[in-house]
Parts: C-alpha cells; structure tokens; sequence
C-alpha cells in the first residue's frame, strides 16, 4: 500500500506575529517536521497544500505576502508536489487527487492547520474519495472558538474534532505512534536498531 505525507497550510500566518496565531502551532509543526523527516529518509511521497485566500475580505493568507509563505520548518523540497487550493477542503478545484492517483497513494497520514477546518474537511473528502486516513494529532494545530457567548478552548476544540475523525474517518494517532506503525508495516528500521 502506497502511503503519503499530506501537510495541510503549515504557513507563516498561523504561527508567532502572523496575522491568525493558533494554539501549539510550534509543536505541532515541530511533529509535522519530524514526519515530514521520516517520510523523506524513507523516499515516501509528500505533498504540500498551501492556501491562498482570495476571498474578499480575507485576513490571512494573502497571496504575495510573507504569511501565506509554508513555515520554515516544513519548507517543500525539491520533487515534492505542492497544490495550491483557496477553501478548505484541499480536493476542492485543486489537482491534489489527481497527483494522488497517478502516485497510486491509497492511505494518507495528514497533518496541518487548523484542525477544525481545513484538516478536517480535507479527511472527510479524502475518505469520500476512497483514501484511508492516518490524522497526527500532536501534529495539527487549532485556536479558541466562540459561539454566541460561549468559547470553547483551543484544546477542546483539537479533542472535539480529532474524536469526532478517529474510527469512521481514519486513525488519530501521535507522531510517534505513526512512524511506529510505518517502520512495522514496511519492514523499516528504527533508529535505535539500526
């Protein structure tokens, strides 16, 4: 089974002075990265969503501005297939299920920002389309949201939504517990055992 690495907006704006900071965005692009690390020493295919908001009246994500730039570290490299999308759900008028097909991936780990959003629409689309799904949790980020006068926290926000994917949708599993399950499917070595 051909299994990708789908980095979902890890841009500048989501992170410290951007112009929409969410909750743990470091941490959680630091566990992005150490995918992003593992699925290139291992030449897994990865591919890179990146959003740009033309939407009139859009804050973030500004096209020809510094925090619509991916964060540095989760920077694409050479030969990694980067797909431009404008709404959340990263399948929407963009190529990405074409460059998924013709790489004949069947099974996704994703990861990205925010949660509540455009990771989630992406996973429910992805599992519509016929994908299996892997979710990082420690490796998504979201923030505070208000309904009315009620707010609800960025960590039960991240609960919430990763509960609500976890079975029907894929498996939410840690960073770790995900290389884990790649080294043991693929025969890989860990580093301690090599």
């Amino acid at each position: 089974m051909t299994t990708a690495l789908l980095l979902i907006d890890i841009q500048n704006d989501y992170f410290k002075n951007g112009r929409m900071v969410l909750e743990n965005s470091d941490s959680a692009a630091l566990n992005a990265g150490r995918l992003l690390s593992f699925f290139r020493e291992h030449a897994l295919p990865v591919f890179h969503v990146q959003h740009l908001s033309l939407r009139q009246g859009a804050t973030f994500f500004i096209p020809h501005t510094s925090g619509a730039e991916f964060y540095k570290g989760v920077l694409p490299s050479e030969g990694e297939t980067v797909v431009q999308k404008h709404f959340p759900n990263s399948f929407r008028e963009t190529t990405l299920s074409d460059h998924l097909l013709h790489s004949k991936v069947e099974r996704l780990v994703v990861a990205g920002m925010m949660t509540h959003m455009c990771v989630d629409t992406t996973v429910r689309a992805a599992v519509d389309l016929g994908f299996q799904c892997i979710i990082a949790h420690d490796a998504c980020a979201t923030r505070d949201l208000v309904l009315g006068d009620r707010r609800v926290v960025a960590a039960d926000v991240q609960t919430a939504f990763m509960a609500a994917l976890d079975g029907v949708f894929g498996k939410v599993l840690t960073v770790d517990e995900i290389i884990l399950l790649l080294n043991d499917a693929f025969g890989m070595k860990t580093p301690s055992s090599s």
